[in-house]
């Protein structure tokens, strides 16, 4: 890169162990929590069948059957929070971290996510920033767009990757772990700020 490209762009990079660390640990919440929750739902519904066998002439069924017919959904739902809980971990197995976490320049902003074949390119017209959040007890930053901003936007490429989906949208059934870890970048947050400004025009920034 020469001395002009590397004035006109700002490159944030991944600290991969730090990365790796936070894994086991939201892993460790995830599976945690959605077994209590599973716990939870089978034993509304044993006590709703208890006591249906306990109380058969009390008039009771009525609410054992609706007891039951909320518990139901929520096991079914924890049993595929689970599943998909797995399906990441192997999917981290499968693919490597980008050494780049961002990089901006005056045509916008490239994000790398794991296990995308290409960046994520987005205009600055596309952009509203990162918003800062605290999940599993550890800063994020997760991705902000601007409204009604999708794949098939004039400028943007790869939101349609399957991998990037999965970090820009994630499924309703698990918690958001945010796009990328504060403390795994290479740049501090005020000063990606300050990037996102500059490059952006003053409409993109680190939303809190």
């Amino acid at each position: 890169m020469s001395e002009q490209e590397s004035v006109q762009t700002f490159v944030v990079g991944i600290d991969r162990e730090a990365v790796l660390r936070r894994r086991v640990v939201v892993g460790r919440v995830q599976r945690r929590s959605a077994w209590v929750t599973l716990a939870i739902g089978a034993l509304g519904i044993v006590a709703a069948l208890a006591a249906l066998i306990a109380f058969q002439g009390a008039g009771l069924w009525p609410f054992a059957l609706l007891m039951i017919a909320a518990m139901v959904p929520l096991v079914l739902s924890t049993v595929l929070a689970l599943r998909l809980e797995k399906e990441r971990r192997e999917w981290y197995a499968a693919h490597d971290l980008p050494p780049v976490a961002m990089r901006m320049s005056p045509k916008g902003l490239d994000l790398a996510v794991e296990g995308a074949a290409f960046p994520v390119i987005l205009p600055w017209a596309t952009v509203k920033g990162f918003k800062q959040l605290k999940t599993f007890g550890q800063f994020v930053l997760e991705l902000q767009l601007q409204p009604g901003i999708g794949a098939t936007t004039a400028g943007v490429r790869g939101l349609d990757q399957p991998a990037v989906r999965a970090v820009v949208k994630p499924n309703p059934l698990l918690k958001p772990t945010g796009l990328y870890l504060v403390k795994a970048l290479d740049q501090p947050v005020h000063l990606i700020d300050q990037a996102l400004r500059h490059f952006s025009g003053g409409t993109a920034s680190i939303l809190r």
